[in-house]
């Protein structure tokens, strides 16, 4: 489809699980905090202010507490995260059928089907689901208008925290030229460091290249990289509800992680994420899969399912370091871990043989969603939790 206005809109929460926090705690907006673990743990995420301070994800909290030492340590609230990501896309939905949701803090809206005649148009009503997206839930989030996914993902990360950018329909070369290098998806830090040894810094220093100039940096790629720089990208926006079928979240880190043990605490934190979700849908599911990714956006996954469906979280726990070590076989430093739950069915009649104690676990597991909804972060679900104090 060729598009003559800016129908593509990125959304790209800012900070997103210390925006969800900070709306149950507002009184410490503007101060230096993170969400993470205080023993052995990661900054999962960091406020701006934080940030300033050299403050990133996922830097290890004990060198971050060294970074900023008046640094403010939040523990994550379990199901928090996924409901209030709910809650944001489902905003999206009231401007556009057309909504597909990446991850939790991360998706693509299509305005094409909306019928507005003017960029101005387009913007004024994104802005207002931008406002209201403030309004109802206290977080902020960052929005990219442009013809196609890739430049309105890119755009939406220029102005952060709560930007608004258009890039114009004919101007996306012209956007992406004086932009760095890695802007462009599968261009990390080693691969920048190495383009830039050999002239290639920003995006438009790819561009006016000769093929053999461009095989010699990027190798089989080099096509890929060029229609990248050129701004040109035909995927469509596709709409999948996860809870209708699945339920997953992923996690991309700021810095490669290699340690296992803090990504098998990362990988249970998800379950914690979307198995309130999933209970809160009338569902079970009995299937899940973990997904890595390493730098060069390499991807491996294993999924393994229970004998029965179920919507409580412990029977998926020793599931964990068993599908991690049959997908992670490289054991390199991992760039993004994911957690996906499928073979997703409605309640029925429990037919399991310790029925009675499961529905013991259940009104518990209700109870602690409960609290969590409200903000009661002193209960915690689980010991695996990332060590938060």
């Amino acid at each position: 489809m060729t598009r003559t206005l800016p129908t593509i809109v990125h959304l790209d929460a800012d900070a997103f699980f210390v925006s969800c926090e900070l709306a149950l705690k507002p009184e410490l907006r503007g101060t230096k905090c993170a969400v993470g673990g205080r023993e052995r743990g990661i900054i999962s995420s960091a406020s701006y202010e934080a940030r300033a301070r050299g403050v990133y994800t996922p830097m290890p909290t004990k060198l971050a507490l060294k970074v900023c030492p008046d640094l403010i340590m939040l523990p994550h609230t379990s199901g928090l995260y996924s409901k209030v990501s709910r809650q944001m896309f489902d905003i999206c939905e009231t401007l556009t059928p057309v909504v597909q949701r990446n991850s939790i803090d991360e998706g693509y809206l299509d305005l094409a089907p909306c019928g507005f005649k003017s960029a101005a148009e387009i913007e004024r009503h994104a802005r207002a689901v931008q406002q209201r997206i403030w309004d109802e839930l206290q977080i902020t989030a960052s929005f990219g208008a442009a013809a196609n996914k890739l430049v309105a993902a890119i755009a939406s990360k220029a102005n952060k925290p709560k930007g608004f950018t258009v890039v114009p329909p004919g101007s996306e070369a012209a956007y992406l030229a004086p932009l760095k290098i890695s802007v462009l998806p599968g261009v990390g830090k080693k691969t920048e460091a190495a383009l830039g040894e050999r002239g290639v810094k920003l995006v438009g220093d790819v561009i006016g290249r000769s093929e053999a100039e461009l095989k010699s940096l990027f190798g089989r790629s080099w096509e890929d990289v060029l229609r990248m720089a050129r701004g040109e990208d035909d995927r469509e926006v596709h709409t999948v509800h996860e809870d209708a079928k699945s339920y997953s979240t992923q996690e991309t880190f700021g810095v490669d992680i290699g340690d296992f043990a803090e990504i098998e605490r990362i990988a249970k934190r998800m379950i914690d994420e979307l198995m309130p979700a999933i209970r809160a849908d009338g569902k079970r599911t009995k299937t899940m899969t973990v997904k890595v990714r390493y730098p060069g956006m390499e991807d491996s996954s294993s999924g393994r399912s229970l004998g029965e469906a179920t919507d409580l979280e412990a029977p998926f726990y020793p599931l964990v370091p068993l599908l991690l070590k049959a997908a992670w076989t490289k054991r390199r430093p991992l760039r993004l871990v994911s957690v996906r739950f499928t073979s997703v069915e409605e309640k029925g009649s429990q037919l399991e043989m310790f029925a009675q104690t499961d529905e013991k676990k259940r009104r518990l597991a209700a109870v602690l969603d409960k609290l969590n909804d409200r903000g009661k972060k002193d209960v915690v679900r689980h010991g695996h939790q990332l060590k938060a104090e």
